[in-house]
C-alpha cells in the first residue's frame, strides 16, 4: 500500500507539473512567443491523433481533425482563461470536432484499423483487455488475444453512438479520470460512469457470445 501511495503521488505530482508548464507556455504564446505553441503542439499532437483515430477509424480523417484541433486552439487561445487545464480544454476541442465529424459520416469502417495494432500482444489488444476483463472465471480479456475476436469488438465499437465510443476512448485508451472526461464532454460525472458501464457491457456481451 505504501508503494501504491508513493506511485500515485508521483503520478499526481507529474500531472500537476505538466499542467503548470502548459499554463506557462500558453501565457508565453499570448505574449508573442510562437515557439511556446510549437512546444504544446509537439507535446500533444500524437495523443490527440491517437484518440481521434480510435473515434473515427480513418488515418486521413484523424490527421485532418488533429490539424483542425490545433487551428481552433490557436484561433481561440485568447479566450482560454485557465478555468480548466490546457490538456482538458484541448481534448474538449478535439472531441467536439470528432464527434461532429462522426455524426456526419454515414458509416465508420473500423475494419480499416491497422491490423498490426491488434496483433496478439499489441497495444490495441492490451487496451481491450483493460476494457473487457472483469476478473470473472470466464476471462474475455484472454479471449481478446484472438485477432478475429478483436475485429468483432472493433466492429461493435463502430456501431456505438459517438458519446459511448468517446467515453471508452477517453477512459480506457487515454486514461482520463471521470472528472476530466466529464469536463471534456460537458456532462455530469454520473453520466460518464453510466455510459462507460453500458459501453463496456455491450462489448463484453458481444465478445462472450463468440467464446
Amino acid at each position: 500500500m505504501r508503494f501504491l501511495g508513493l506511485f500515485w503521488g508521483i503520478v499526481v505530482t507529474e500531472a500537476a507539473k505538466i499542467s503548470i508548464e502548459d499554463a506557462a507556455l500558453v501565457e508565453r504564446y499570448k505574449a508573442g512567443d510562437s515557439t511556446a505553441m510549437e512546444r504544446l503542439i509537439l507535446r500533444y499532437q500524437q495523443r490527440i491523433y491517437n484518440a481521434v483515430y480510435r473515434m473515427c477509424a480513418n488515418p486521413d480523417d484523424a490527421a485532418e481533425l488533429t490539424q483542425d484541433t490545433f487551428v481552433k486552439v490557436i484561433e481561440n487561445i485568447d479566450g482560454f482563461g485557465g478555468r480548466s487545464s490546457f490538456y482538458t480544454w484541448l481534448f474538449r476541442i478535439a472531441m467536439n470536432l470528432t464527434i461532429n465529424h462522426c455524426k456526419r459520416k454515414a458509416r465508420i469502417d473500423f475494419g480499416s484499423f491497422d491490423a498490426e495494432q491488434f496483433r496478439p500482444g499489441g497495444e490495441g489488444v492490451s487496451a481491450l483487455k483493460e476494457i473487457l476483463c472483469d476478473g470473472r472465471a470466464v476471462g474475455p480479456g484472454e479471449a481478446a488475444e484472438n485477432t478475429e475476436l478483436c475485429r468483432l469488438v472493433l466492429r461493435e465499437l463502430g456501431r456505438m453512438d459517438e458519446m459511448h465510443r468517446a467515453v471508452l476512448v477517453l477512459r480506457d485508451i487515454e486514461g482520463m479520470d471521470y472528472a476530466q472526461i466529464a469536463a471534456v464532454l460537458d456532462v455530469e460525472v454520473g453520466t460518464v460512469k453510466s455510459r462507460l458501464s453500458r459501453a463496456r457491457n455491450t462489448l463484453r456481451r458481444m465478445l462472450e457470445s463468440h467464446i
